[in-house]
């Protein structure tokens, strides 16, 4: 058999192998209006979840819309419609409604915490955080 066509066979199997591999990925939908908090979730999560970002809750709603995430990571404090308020609309329909929508935000009152939670939200996280332990808390969110 000719070089050419088992190389040519052997890309179209990688590529497949990695479509398939990233569509068994969960996928997460990070919502903060923060461009450097953005990027280090991004980056901690990138490897093992197909990631989504938004930085607005008008972009959060759509984005949500077309794709249904497994699990949102939704600041409290954005421009536009604030996490709160997106937690709530997401957690009263019944195409979003089982979304897993972790809170994330500076916001560390027991007030605050008990507001995300009364709202729908299934976690609350507090920034700042330690990578590893986001990480983990991430992965144990989506099991």
């Amino acid at each position: 058999m000719n070089h050419a066509l088992i190389r040519l066979k052997y890309a179209h199997i990688v590529i497949y192998i990695k479509i398939i591999l990233k569509m068994k990925k969960k996928t997460i939908l990070i919502a903060d209006d923060e461009p450097h908090i953005l990027e280090l979730m991004k980056l901690i999560l990138n490897e093992n979840f197909n990631v989504l970002t938004a930085s607005n809750g008008l972009i959060v709603l759509e984005i949500v819309k077309k794709t249904k995430p497994d699990l949102i990571l939704l600041d409290v404090m954005m421009p536009g419609i604030n996490g709160y308020e997106i937690c709530e609309k997401l957690k009263k329909d019944s195409e979003t409604k089982n979304i897993i929508i972790a809170m994330i935000s500076a916001k560390t009152q027991e007030k605050d915490i008990m507001e995300g939670l009364r709202l729908g939200a299934d976690y609350y996280l507090t920034k700042p955080f330690d990578p590893s332990v986001f990480e983990k808390k991430i992965n144990q969110m989506l099991k």
